[in-house]
């Protein structure tokens, strides 16, 4: 915010969305994100009191300038359930304080040195206010439009003024950019993402947070036959996602020696399903033992030869646990467009071994028969060697905005 001399204070007005549309669980849903919104904030710093109204959440930074409550706004753009991070000057409740602060704001808006046009949205929350929400937006829309000679289009104005009439105050803001939409983290459960090196798999575990569920990460490094550029990578990975929910956990497992026990027990073509199968194994361990609900992957239908349709279903015959793909009708370029945008495309495109090179055949089955498949498994003793390799597991808490 840079507004110089507003009357009034700063704060952050959260909007929000799929929340207000549920019923008597409603109130579940807004404890668990004023939980994480908290959580968010403390790793700011500042210190917060936050009210809730209808469809709204108000965040107050005590005693803090408009940088600080920027740096506030900032942080809650990435807390999932919120639609729109609006920052807000909380005035008096008067006509006189809300026109003034109005001014204030378009005075120091970017697109009203160049002349855009403008509209004033006023919504009366509390009848008692002795203006309608009409008679207020014309007042102050008539003032703007005579001391800076903006043309007012209330259709597809380049600026919107906003102003709320609540209970004890009033809000006066423009537009505030888009949060991440969805539900609170933690409102709908717990899972395990399979967490490779690539793009998919970070995308994948983004639109589960976003969907309420809590998430925890398992890397499969090819140690000791690879390198731990992998490890860093998922480590960097999942330090990213963690601005998404908090308290990320990591766990790899040194994977290398199982390959090997996988490459000598079968047919080439199926190595690379029956690597997968193993690993889904050891993951609905790691799973159960952290009570998580699901396994998620970054499977897209066809993306790759194992990503068949028959080979999924080979797949989910592997465990009991349910295997969720959220990116299994999106294409590459889809992926990719929102691994840019939550920033984890960078690092998945650094260089790195993974671990999945050791068993590529030429000719990968995109056909595989379950019962082959348990044919290996049988003589791996897959059940056993599934609960070593969890056994194995070392943890890390990668943080976001850590060094």
């Amino acid at each position: 915010m840079t507004v110089a001399n507003a009357i009034g204070e700063p704060c952050v007005l959260l909007k929000l969305g799929e929340i207000v549309l549920k019923g008597k669980n409603r109130h579940q849903f807004e404890q668990r994100l004023q939980s994480n919104i908290r959580k968010a904030v403390a790793s700011t710093g500042f210190r917060i009191d936050l009210w809730q109204r209808s469809g709204v959440i108000v965040v107050r930074v005590p005693g803090g300038t408009p940088e600080e409550v920027e740096t506030v706004a900032r942080r809650l753009e990435d807390v999932m359930g919120i639609v729109i991070v609006h920052r807000v000057w909380r005035v008096a409740k008067t006509v006189e304080a809300t026109t003034q602060a109005a001014l204030d704001v378009v005075a120091q808006h970017p697109l009203t040195a160049t002349g855009g046009s403008f509209a004033v949205r006023a919504r009366r929350r509390d009848k008692r206010f002795p203006v309608t929400s009409s008679d207020l937006g014309t007042s102050i829309g008539s003032e703007i439009n005579v001391k800076f000679g903006l043309p007012v289009n209330l259709k597809r104005p380049a600026i919107t003024v906003s102003i709320e009439v609540d209970r004890d105050e009033v809000f006066v803001y423009t537009d505030g950019p888009l949060g991440q939409g969805g539900l609170p983290v933690g409102s709908s459960g717990r899972g395990l993402v399979l967490m490779s090196g690539g793009i998919d798999s970070p995308v994948a575990a983004y639109r589960m947070m976003r969907r309420g569920l809590r998430v925890d990460f398992l890397h499969f490094s090819g140690m000791p036959f690879t390198g731990p550029e992998s490890i860093y990578k998922a480590y960097a990975l999942v330090r990213e996602l963690d601005k998404f929910q908090g308290d990320s956990r990591l766990y790899v497992v040194p994977f290398g020696k199982a390959q090997q026990q996988i490459k000598s027990a079968g047919d080439d073509r199926l190595a690379i399903i029956a690597q997968r199968r193993l690993m889904l194994k050891t993951a609905e361990i790691v799973a159960e033992r952290r009570r998580g609900g699901a396994l998620i992957t970054g499977d897209s239908l066809g993306q790759v030869a194992s990503q068949t349709l028959v080979n999924m279903t080979a797949l989910d015959d592997a465990v009991d646990l349910p295997i969720l793909r959220p990116l299994v009708g999106m294409d590459k370029s889809e992926i990719m467009d929102q691994a840019r945008r939550i920033a984890t495309l960078s690092i998945s495109e650094l260089p790195d071994e993974d671990c999945c090179s050791i068993l590529a055949p030429r000719r990968p089955e995109t056909a595989a028969k379950i019962a082959d498949l348990r044919q290996i498994e049988k003589r791996l003793d897959a059940e056993e060697l599934a609960e070593q390799l969890a056994d194995s597991v070392q943890e890390h808490r990668p943080v976001y905005g850590s060094d």
